[in-house]
């Protein structure tokens, strides 16, 4: 097991960070460590090119001013060329929404974590015989804890994260039925308390997660 593997397991949380604007970035990100959360991902926009480069910059930025603190990765990725983008800015594993056998090849040959999202069975071992190191059952609040259970009977040689719905109410029953982290955005990183520079508020809801 590679030392990301480690920390993101070891981490449990993955707060996932989504349109956080570039003076906010690194507040956000000391937030949620000073809340004991310290896997980020940060996503990748596809409504421009211009907010692909803002999603590079972030990264580079994140990695730059934390080091080995946080254990950072990029989510939303759907090509190879964002994976190589990646990797470069800084990130240690890739995310994305679905199973691409291009871009699961190209993380792993890049020496990165592969975490590609699936919803069925045939999905889940699809992307595990691709290379996927840990794959993401998105949306896991939406399909049932019930759902996430029967999958993982089966597939439980797989490591698999639920992603989609999870918040400090729900996420250890997640992890109590087998999966070994939880990605969770909106519920942790709030976009409202951010842009209302309550970065103490980000840091409580971290906390919630008994994470330290």
């Amino acid at each position: 097991m590679t030392k990301t593997m480690e920390k993101i397991i070891a981490g449990k949380v993955i707060a996932i960070v989504r349109g956080i604007s570039e003076k906010n970035i690194l507040p956000t990100v000391q937030a949620l460590k000073d809340g004991g959360v310290t896997c980020i991902e940060v996503t990748f926009s596809m409504s421009s090119a211009g907010k692909s480069a803002e999603t590079v910059h972030s990264i580079r930025k994140i990695k730059e001013h934390f080091g080995d603190e946080i254990t950072l990765g990029a989510g939303t990725v759907l090509t190879p060329e964002a994976v190589a983008l990646a990797k470069e800015a800084g990130a240690t594993y890739i995310i994305s929404p679905n199973i691409d056998e291009a871009v699961i090849k190209e993380t792993k040959r890049l020496g990165l974590v592969s975490i590609p999202g699936a919803v069925t069975p045939s999905e889940v071992y699809q992307a595990y015989c691709w290379g996927a190191d840990i794959v993401k059952l998105f949306p896991a609040a939406s399909l049932g804890l019930g759902y996430v259970k029967a999958v993982l009977g089966p597939l439980d040689g797989i490591p698999v994260a639920a992603v989609g719905g999870i918040d400090a109410t729900n996420y250890q029953a997640f992890l109590n039925a087998g999966c070994v982290g939880v990605g969770i955005g909106g519920n942790l990183v709030n976009q409202r308390l951010i842009e209302a520079g309550d970065f103490h508020g980000i840091t409580k809801l971290a906390l919630e997660y008994g994470l330290k």
